[in-house]
């Protein structure tokens, strides 16, 4: 099938400004973006004074996991039976049929990291995927895509009975686990906690740091280098405190920026830190952490760093191609270019600059999955 959409203001992710544009889809490929495009056969959609994006990326949230309206009989985010459940995949507890999943696409979220919670200091594996697909195997990017680590407050209440119960507990349990890695010879024996972390110490899986104080960075940081680590910082409330050590993690991933600071950890919590890692090369993504808020919220937080200093176009590159680079899945989404999966979204107007933007069309793979014009 092929599409052309025409006329439209066009933000690549490849330059600062917006463009008028057309762009051509075949095969759920992008083949063409330049002017006054003339195709035959093909199906046009007018986009005038319409803003066309790269499908938006929500790099961090538990959709699927934690269920729609579903109470704890449908929250499925914890094994906190142990401290370690490295072996526990997302992929076997996400709902892909969750209403959740209907209301990111219809809000423009094409694509998503999911996975578990953080009551467990080894927490278990994320995976990247599209939130529409023929089949839950269709939406599937990359799998595992990383290993939840988590520091900070949820590990260290999370398990009062058995332990730990402090932060130097939690580091504690971490390292030992990635020591016994280091001698796991899955020759001699079966442990699929061990096989995963040998995986992260091999450079083959990246690990997702949960960490929100300034020190439980540093300590997520000094974990990633004693064990050679692919390590981004999730959350990263406090970064903005550290910024020169922050540099040595690779991404940042920010947020929930716009529910009540509930916990103790989030007391100084500011938006500019958006800013403040932009101005400092620090590569960030913005995430929605649901069931913190709505994948499609992305935008909200987005346009609130915007008030804050944040250029626009880093506002869209972080649920965007920053997104994408962070999550190792910039070859085929994040940006619109000639040969990348054609994962478009269209809003009446800019939607993190004007709240009243309406997401009109979603497009995952060339397929259009939502259109409302």
């Amino acid at each position: 099938m092929t599409i052309l959409l025409k006329n439209a203001t066009t933000y690549t992710m490849l330059n600062p400004e917006a463009e008028i544009l057309d762009i051509l889809i075949k095969d759920g490929f992008i083949v063409d973006i330049s002017k006054n495009i003339d195709a035959n056969d093909c199906e046009v959609i007018d986009c005038t004074n319409k803003i066309v994006l790269p499908g938006l990326i929500d790099s961090h949230c538990h959709i699927g996991v934690f269920g729609t309206a579903m109470g704890e009989i449908g929250v499925d985010g914890n094994e906190s039976t142990n401290t370690c459940t490295a072996s526990s995949r997302a992929i076997d507890g996400i709902n892909f049929l969750d209403k959740e999943f209907e209301h990111a696409y219809k809000h423009g979220v094409t694509c998503v990291s999911t996975g578990p919670g953080s009551a467990n200091p080894i927490a278990g594996q994320f995976v990247t995927m599209y939130t529409h697909g023929s089949g839950f195997k269709d939406m599937i990017i990359k799998e595992p895509a990383s290993l939840k680590l988590a520091f900070g407050e949820n590990p260290k209440t999370s398990h009062k009975n058995t332990g730990p119960i402090t932060r130097m507990g939690v580091s504690s349990v971490i390292r030992q686990k990635f020591y016994e890695a280091q001698k796991y010879d899955p020759n001699k024996e079966v442990n699929l906690d061990l096989d995963i972390l040998k995986q992260c110490l091999d450079g083959k899986l990246p690990v997702k740091a949960h960490a929100h104080r300034a020190d439980d960075i540093l300590t997520a940081l000094r974990i990633a280098e004693e064990f050679n680590l692919d390590m981004s910082i999730e959350h990263c409330t406090e970064g903005y405190r550290i910024i020169e050590e922050l540099k040595k993690a690779n991404g940042v991933i920010i947020g929930p920026m716009i529910d009540f600071p509930h916990k103790l950890e989030l007391k100084n919590r500011t938006l500019e830190n958006a800013n403040l890692l932009f101005k400092n090369g620090i590569k960030f993504a913005i995430m929605s952490d649901l069931p913190g808020m709505h994948c499609g919220d992305i935008v909200l937080e987005a346009g609130l760093c915007i008030r804050e200093g944040l250029p626009i176009i880093e506002a869209l590159k972080a649920i965007t191609i920053n997104a994408a680079e962070i999550l190792k899945i910039d070859n085929e989404t994040g940006s619109i270019e000639k040969g990348k999966n054609a994962d478009i979204t269209i809003f009446d107007k800019n939607p993190v600059v004007d709240i009243t933007a309406k997401c009109l069309l979603t497009m995952i793979k060339g397929k259009i999955i939502y259109k409302n014009f």
